[in-house]
């Protein structure tokens, strides 16, 4: 635990990025404040450059890199963070390689060419991705380039940028007693937590995750990492993914429960999202939204009056919006 960031990382992070990064606005809505009996604040992630949180890491990470050694940035991603490091890589003049499976959408795959990555194709397993990605940095390695691995989510870089979503947050609203998270990697969740039992010991942070991806329900619960043992069915595409090693340890010492919500949940709570904020958000940002509507929340939390909502993102393919056959 000694090796762990601390809140001057992510206060340094805030500082190296700030030029880059959209501050994000906080937004509330009186229709879910009923709903749920509390102020709901949602931080908008979904507004942020590449249209969601992952930007911040990736920025934060490359902008520490030593750009004389002409490094090459590698990753392997087919969503947000293939996105996020090509455009971090464009801004620093830094080449970048994204290893995208072959099965990954069109329009993502345009989108990091766009921003003047390159893409490497592999096949649609985490075996794959990584043997591709280890293979692409021992062939830079033999041109005389170096090939710097950066990770989605387990990354301290990574993390200490995410964890700028939470400074911004009690700055913005002092008041806040709580903050509920949507976890995958647990990059996110972990900077979160972090920063926001640093700033104030006493706040909750709840994560909320799919019933169907319940890795992280089950490691804060036993207290050990319980990653997943296949790929699991859900919705929310960003978080179909284990907390990671990196991660881990920020999640078990600042994380205080996990809410888990079921595919109807998400599908409603971005459905009322839509139509009653006029946000547009993707599922895995749905996820924080649904675990705020539960009655589990409501019930275990009745004392919690503010509470914060990180709306992860808002990349959605608008051919399969998954109200379409509701």
């Amino acid at each position: 635990m000694s090796d762990l960031l601390n809140l001057s990382d992510v206060q340094l992070a805030a500082e190296r990025i700030s030029s880059y990064v959209h501050r994000t606005p906080i937004m509330t809505s009186s229709t879910l404040d009923e709903q749920v009996g509390k102020h709901l604040y949602f931080k908008c992630e979904n507004f942020q450059k590449v249209g969601a949180f992952k930007f911040r890491g990736a920025i934060n990470a490359v902008s520490q890199l030593d750009l004389e050694s002409r490094p090459v940035v590698v990753t392997h991603s087919s969503g947000n963070h293939a996105q996020a490091l090509s455009l971090a890589a464009k801004l620093k003049c830094v080449q970048a390689i994204i290893v995208m499976p072959r099965t990954a959408p069109h329009c993502k795959r345009a989108a990091v060419l766009g921003y003047g990555a390159s893409i490497v194709s592999c096949e649609p397993t985490e075996q794959s991705r990584e043997a591709t990605k280890d293979a692409e940095i021992a062939r830079l390695r033999t041109c005389g380039r170096n090939g710097e691995y950066i990770s989605t989510s387990q990354d301290a870089r990574v993390i200490a940028g995410q964890g700028t979503v939470a400074l911004e947050m009690l700055e913005d609203v002092k008041q806040l007693d709580s903050i509920i998270v949507p976890v995958g990697g647990g990059g996110l969740l972990g900077g979160v937590g972090l920063t926001a039992k640093s700033l104030n010991p006493q706040i909750k942070v709840i994560a909320a995750e799919p019933v169907n991806a319940a890795d992280c329900y089950n490691s804060v619960k036993s207290g050990q990492r319980q990653p997943l043992l296949e790929p699991p069915q859900t919705i929310a595409d960003g978080l179909r993914v284990s907390v990671g090693v990196v991660a881990w340890p920020y999640v078990k010492k600042y994380v205080d429960d996990v809410i888990l919500v079921s595919e109807q949940e998400i599908k409603d709570a971005m459905k009322l999202v839509w139509e009653r904020m006029k946000l547009v958000i993707e599922p895995s940002a749905a996820v924080a939204v649904a675990a705020a509507l539960t009655q589990q929340f409501r019930d275990q939390y009745s004392d919690l009056k503010h509470v914060g909502v990180v709306l992860s993102g808002g990349n959605v393919d608008l051919s399969k919006l998954p109200w379409a056959d509701m």
